[in-house]
């Protein structure tokens, strides 16, 4: 026996195809879209066709960007162009621009090297990486993926692609998080803090 309308019943597929929205949450916001004043369901709907139109990737950095040119990262004059930092997602772009810190450019992969899912090397933006270090100017390569399996299969893969380069690879340091206490870090991070340590 069908519950809702055709119409409301496909609303809710849509909204349970999201990543982390179960059923329940998916008829949530079905119902609550329903509930929309008229002209905001229809900003709503708008927002989402005019984001799929206009947003595209950077052709330098694979970042996400709308316009025809390169991104505003990669377009800043105030950015050092001789570090790349390579992110697995637009998401991690935002993530590392969060700390203020970091201020030369990125290159985003889209992924992860990741032989179960049968994601490849040519399924990824690792071409135009290699094309961008073999175009000189880059003195250093910083690999910024999750520091598990599959982000260290990757940092090693692009690694050893680098290195006739001659550029820096460098990878990000891991170990106990600030404000955390050594009783709670597992194995693995305790020996990441080791190895990630400085003269202070």
């Amino acid at each position: 026996m069908q519950y809702f309308p055709p119409a409301l019943e496909s609303l809710v597929e849509h909204f349970a195809k999201l990543p982390g929205v179960g059923v329940k949450s998916a008829q949530r916001l079905a119902f609550y879209v329903l509930s929309l004043p008229e002209e905001e369901a229809a900003a709503f709907a708008r927002a989402i066709t005019d984001a799929k139109a206009h947003i595209h990737t950077c052709p330098v950095c694979q970042n996400l960007t709308e316009g025809d040119g390169p991104c505003p990262i990669c377009a800043s004059a105030k950015r050092d162009a001789s570090t790349v930092c390579v992110v697995a997602d637009p998401k991690d772009v935002v993530a590392m621009e969060r700390s203020r810190e970091y201020q030369g450019h990125y290159h985003v992969l889209h992924g992860v090297l990741s032989p179960m899912n049968r994601v490849g090397p040519d399924d990824l933006h690792i071409r135009s990486l290699v094309e961008r270090v073999a175009a000189g100017g880059i003195e250093e390569v910083i690999m910024a993926t999750n520091p598990d399996t599959e982000g260290e299969a990757t940092a090693m893969y692009l690694s050893r692609l680098l290195k006739p380069f001659q550029v820096k690879v460098t990878r990000l340091a891991y170990g106990i998080p600030v404000g955390s206490h050594l009783e709670y870090a597992d194995d693995a991070t305790l020996v990441r803090a080791l190895e990630g340590r400085r003269e202070i």
